[in-house]
């Protein structure tokens, strides 16, 4: 099997499918993988073709970052929407380069072209689904909906979530036409082939997180989060190690690449919070930048370091609950305080509470030194956070993840 593996967006989209890319090779199959230009490096010595930045520059501006502070993000990008145009078809020609090459099947991200690619090159597609926001379910809303409507209409939500791209659909339909494909009925769907059948969805989270409820077709798989195994090369900077063995674990605090339109003022809430908690903390700056004036010494800023490293140390994570960060803290047994910004991160926040794995989740907008403290208390202090935490970590460590994925393609191609 050659598979063509295509994501689009931040470290947290790029990374299972590497993941995913890691463990077909490791089973004998050929891979490549396409992705963000900024996003390479994580690829390792995996055969990566590049795809333009300019979409997610796009949609990151100032005014999107204070928009979404205030929890108005999609209406930021929407008067941006001429650039977004422009940069999506650059996106999409680059996809068409990654993809021109021919592949025996697609795995795809949602916010990518794979199915159109699929179509073009008549191979199967597969969606690879970081959260559930894609197969519609009357049990549980779509995991973006910004409202909370009645259960009779939990369905509904996701023919909701889907309006948000109807705004491409005619730059989709202009490069679908360079590549000679037909403005078949149902060609924005995903979920259906060319002839109307479902087709193959990989879940990459756990059914400990996400149970899967009873009307999802059988052609939805929820194989358990994608991790990539540990490094053994890297090795952590000797202040690391130092300031882990001069006291108490530290609680974790990271926005992975989203900090939002101010990082200094992130950064003092909590330094502030830390400081009234009387916990020490390590700030994982990342991509996002969190900006540090002055550094208390019972906290460290570091820039990047592997989670799967760095959590196992700590006595609590503290992220914007995405859900690559979410899953790893998971993954290592330890609590978590979840300041969720938008898009899916609400839920990812709502579910790890609703599993006794944080207290109530803190929306960014709304975060304060006092509520921050107490979170940071009681992630620390109450004994039932922790002993639930390592619970769902024994859990989500069981299940099969990359490989059991690879299993489902197998099955798929055979």
């Amino acid at each position: 099997m050659d598979a063509l593996l295509l994501t689009y967006g931040s470290q947290g989209d790029v990374q299972p499918f590497v993941a995913l890319a890691e463990a077909l090779r490791a089973a004998g199959h050929g891979v490549r993988l396409a992705g963000p230009a900024r996003s390479a490096k994580l690829a390792g010595d995996l055969e990566y073709r590049p795809i333009t930045d300019a979409l997610i520059e796009a949609v990151d501006t100032d005014e999107v970052r204070r928009a979404r502070d205030s929890g108005k993000g999609a209406g930021a990008v929407a008067r941006s929407l001429r650039a977004v145009k422009a940069a999506a078809r650059e996106a999409l020609d680059d996809s068409w380069s990654a993809a021109a090459d021919g592949a025996d099947v697609i795995v795809h991200h949602p916010i990518t072209a794979g199915h159109h690619l699929a179509e073009k090159l008549g191979v199967p597609s597969v969606l690879a689904s970081l959260f559930p926001t894609n197969v519609p379910t009357g049990e549980f809303p779509c995991a973006t909906a910004p409202v909370r409507l009645p259960k009779a209409l939990n369905r509904l939500t996701y023919r909701l979530d889907g309006l948000a791209g109807l705004a491409l659909r005619g730059t989709i339909d202009d490069w679908r036409g360079s590549l000679g494909l037909p403005k078949r009925r149902g060609r924005h769907d995903f979920l259906r082939d060319p002839r109307g059948e479902h087709v193959t969805v990989l879940n990459a989270f756990s059914r400990h997180v996400v149970p899967p409820p009873a009307d999802w077709p059988d052609s939805v798989h929820t194989t358990g989060y994608w991790f990539l195994p540990a490094s053994a090369e890297w090795t952590p900077p000797a202040e690391l190690t130092a300031f882990l063995d001069a006291g108490e674990p530290p609680v974790c605090v990271t926005f992975g690449s989203l900090v939002g339109a101010d990082p200094a003022r992130t950064a003092r809430t909590v330094l502030a919070a830390v400081r009234q908690a009387g916990v020490r903390a390590i700030l994982v700056a990342g991509w996002g930048g969190l900006a540090v004036d002055e550094v208390p010494d019972d906290v460290l800023v570091v820039d990047q370091v592997p989670y799967d490293w760095l959590f196992p140390r700590v006595a609590a994570v503290v992220s914007h609950s995405g859900a690559g960060t979410s899953s790893a803290a998971a993954a290592a047994g330890r609590p978590q305080v979840g300041i969720p910004m938008d898009v899916e991160q609400p839920m990812w926040a709502a579910r790890l509470h609703g599993l006794g794995v944080s207290p109530a989740p803190i929306p960014y907008g709304e975060l304060a030194e006092d509520q921050l403290a107490a979170a940071l208390r009681a992630v620390t202090t109450e004994p039932a956070y922790a002993a639930r935490a390592a619970e769902l970590g024994e859990l989500i460590n069981a299940e099969g993840g990359a490989a059991e994925a690879v299993e489902v393609l197998e099955r798929r191609m055979s």
